[in-house]
């Protein structure tokens, strides 16, 4: 039997999307620290919210929503450490916003071009077309979530009053779940052309477009599995603002797939390598100079990488964790020049 502790008069406990706050006595000014799971937030802080005496939660007038102080616990994000961080976001926003733009034109032309021409309809370029759409997919999540969370920030610096109490925000959190899939369905497409290209040179499958049912599963349906499974992890543990946040350990429910499919394309790759370099050693034996060797596999290895996207490799083991210093600048500016301009590489 459940037992009600909860006195008459006092403020009832209520979830605000962000804090868990307690049930609190009438007239009580009360204080939280601010959660740890969120990254962006100073974990040394605290929230604060006020029990009216008439025993409900303090509103804003203005909008009628409950009232609550969360200056602490944003204080990284409006210091001026944080507005010396701002000009490097708008460098990043700038370097990805032209390389996908680029991309995407490339894009559209290479898929067009691959769907009209039938004598270019084989399994490979099937899997090539997947692949371009994902890009493209993704390149257009990118704009979209930009294009909505840069609207909410700027109706929140509207507002003089911070209410934790947001309307439901489903648009923003569903361009923010959109651009989730679709960045999993590019690292898993990159996986599919991995594989293929890896068992063509090693066991002769995957050449029959029957395969390329199994393929097309993996590319979009494996994703969307644990995309979903994070969604419904998020909409229940940690359903704050608009998504966008850090929300602790919860990010691992997507990104150990991603880093597993960069893994295994990583490892496809240096075997695909290996295979070359003793091809190349065995066929050109006293016919080319060592350098010429060298040469041919540093060629092919170069054509190699932005295909198995073995840029990703680099700072696979650095999650997202903290958004200041120089080491994360570097990771960035890296990131987004080489994942902006990966397609147009290869294509």
């Amino acid at each position: 039997m459940q037992i009600n502790l909860l006195k008459e008069g006092e403020c009832v406990p209520e979830w605000d999307g962000i804090i868990c706050w307690p049930r609190s006595r009438p007239g009580q000014l009360v204080s939280v620290t601010c959660p740890e799971y969120i990254y962006d937030f100073n974990h040394r802080g605290r929230a604060y919210r006020q029990c009216e005496v008439s025993g409900s939660w303090e509103l804003v007038p203005s909008n009628n929503r409950t009232w609550a102080n969360y200056t602490e616990c944003i204080r990284y994000l409006t210091s001026n450490h944080r507005s010396l961080e701002e000009k490097v976001f708008h460098r990043l926003h700038l370097m990805y916003t032209v390389g996908y733009s680029i991309s995407l034109a490339s894009l559209l032309v290479a898929v067009s071009i691959l769907c009209y021409f039938k004598r270019l309809h084989c399994t490979r370029n099937y899997i090539h077309i997947h692949l371009f759409t994902s890009f493209i997919c993704r390149a257009v999540s990118i704009f979209v979530k930009d294009a909505v969370l840069y609207s909410i920030s700027d109706d929140a610096k509207a507002e003089s009053d911070f209410a934790a109490e947001k309307p439901p925000m489903a648009g923003c959190k569903a361009a923010v779940t959109f651009f989730l899939y679709f960045l999993a369905t590019n690292h898993y497409w990159i996986l599919v052309e991995g594989l293929y290209l890896h068992s063509l040179i090693f066991m002769a499958l995957l050449s029959d477009k029957n395969y390329l049912w199994a393929l097309t599963i993996m590319g979009w349906g494996v994703p969307a599995v644990f995309v979903s499974i994070w969604v419904s992890a998020r909409a229940s543990l940690a359903d704050t603002q608009c998504w966008d946040i850090s929300a602790g350990n919860l990010k691992w429910i997507y990104q150990v797939p991603i880093l597993a499919a960069i893994f295994v394309n990583f490892l496809l790759f240096i075997n695909i390598i290996r295979v070359l370099a003793s091809k190349l050693w065995e066929t050109n034996t006293g016919k080319l100079d060592p350098r010429q060797q060298y040469r041919k596999l540093l060629k092919s290895t170069l054509v190699l990488m932005p295909l198995f996207g073995v840029h990703y490799i680099v700072f696979m083991a650095l999650p997202y964790t903290e958004v200041t210093g120089l080491l994360w600048q570097v990771q960035m500016h890296y990131e987004m020049f080489f994942n902006s301009s990966q397609v147009t590489t290869q294509i």
